[in-house]
């Protein structure tokens, strides 16, 4: 496979990530060094703390990634970099030295969006040099991005051309999960943990969906009350609290507010698939229901292997590989933004 190839670097919130990918596609190396255990002592991210780890392991994260794809820096094409949005201190570890590796090394610099790379996650493979690439994602492409910081329907026209659909008017569905994590007691990340807890059980109850002023909008901020409300309600009657239960109902209700207007979004704008990204696409039940209820509409779901939609890499080096293409160029004043959108060509809902 031919193409651009592409050192990126991740380092918006607690994941140090590097990567090397070819052409927007093909991994030849995918590093991450994580802060999960470190964060879990206090049930979630310390910006400060985080900002000092990325310090610490984006060195060796990147030297580690070039041994693995066995690849120098005069190999290289450039140099990507993620500048937004996300934790400013992790940020600025991130840009600040992906532009020292670019000026040391003569290597082009292309900024990237967080939010774009979690898209651009559909787009990669292992495949080796020498076999056919699987085919790229359809356009109009629908996709739906949930991480622990962001939800948001997305309809991408084409390469860097979106349309934002919806998104939470309050707690994304990741940041829920971390809260009602919290509540039931659950170690830290709440996904994963509420997830395992649910495998088996039956709801405990049926929780409420919100209902939103957008048609594609989510809001996730009152079902966390309401579990909030159940968890004290056992407490005040001195029962036990269900918590498997209680972690199926919510992730019951948090995959049926997003498969719902994810696939009634797939059908108005009448796309062939849909695509997953962030860290909650890895969620089990949600790539399911997804499956399930597009395949009966006649669409298809297209999903990143989880190493590849939690922060990486590798999904930059995606990104960053069809901005190359199209003569995206940043330069020493690349700044970090961590409140930084996607170039919409507008919104609808």
């Amino acid at each position: 496979m031919s193409g651009p190839r592409i050192l990126a670097i991740e380092s918006s919130c607690d994941e140090t990530g590097v990567a090397v990918v070819v052409g927007g596609r093909r991994i030849e190396a995918n590093q991450v060094a994580t802060q999960v255990a470190l964060h879990a002592a206090t049930g979630g991210i310390v910006p400060e703390v985080a900002a000092r780890q990325q310090l610490r392991w984006i060195v060796p994260t990147v030297e580690a990634a070039l041994e693995e794809a066995s690849t120098g820096w005069a190999d290289l094409d450039a140099v990507a970099v993620t500048y937004g949005p996300g934790l400013i201190g992790s940020l600025l570890v991130g840009v600040n030295v992906a532009k020292a590796f670019s000026a040391v090394h003569g290597l082009p610099l292309v900024g990237v969006n967080h939010i774009e790379g979690h898209i651009y996650a559909n787009w990669l493979t292992e495949a080796a040099a020498d076999e056919p690439m699987p085919a790229e994602p359809p356009f109009p492409l629908l996709c739906l991005v949930v991480s622990g910081g962001h939800t948001q329907l997305v309809l991408m026209h084409d390469h860097g051309r979106y349309t934002l659909l919806g998104q939470t008017v309050d707690d994304a569905a990741g940041e829920a999960f971390d809260k009602v994590g919290r509540l039931l007691g659950l170690p830290y990340p709440g996904g994963p943990a509420i997830s395992q807890a649910a495998e088996g059980a039956s709801a405990a109850t049926r929780f409420p969906r919100a209902r939103t002023e957008g048609r594609y909008d989510f809001s996730f901020s009152g079902l966390k009350t309401a579990v909030l409300r159940a968890v004290e309600g056992y407490r005040d009657r001195g029962d036990a609290i269900p918590v498997d239960g209680l972690a199926a109902a919510f992730e019951e209700a948090v995959v049926d507010a997003l498969a719902t207007k994810t696939v009634a979004a797939a059908i108005d704008h009448g796309v062939a698939a849909v695509a997953l990204g962030g860290g909650v696409a890895a969620n089990r039940l949600l790539r399911a229901t997804l499956q399930e209820r597009l395949q009966a509409e006649g669409r298809s779901l297209l999903v990143p292997r989880p190493a590849w939609c939690t922060d990486n890499g590798a999904m930059i080096g995606a990104a960053a590989g069809f901005r190359y293409v199209a003569g995206d160029r940043a330069d020493s004043a690349l700044e970090a933004i961590p409140n930084l959108s996607l170039p919409w060509l507008g919104t609808t809902g």
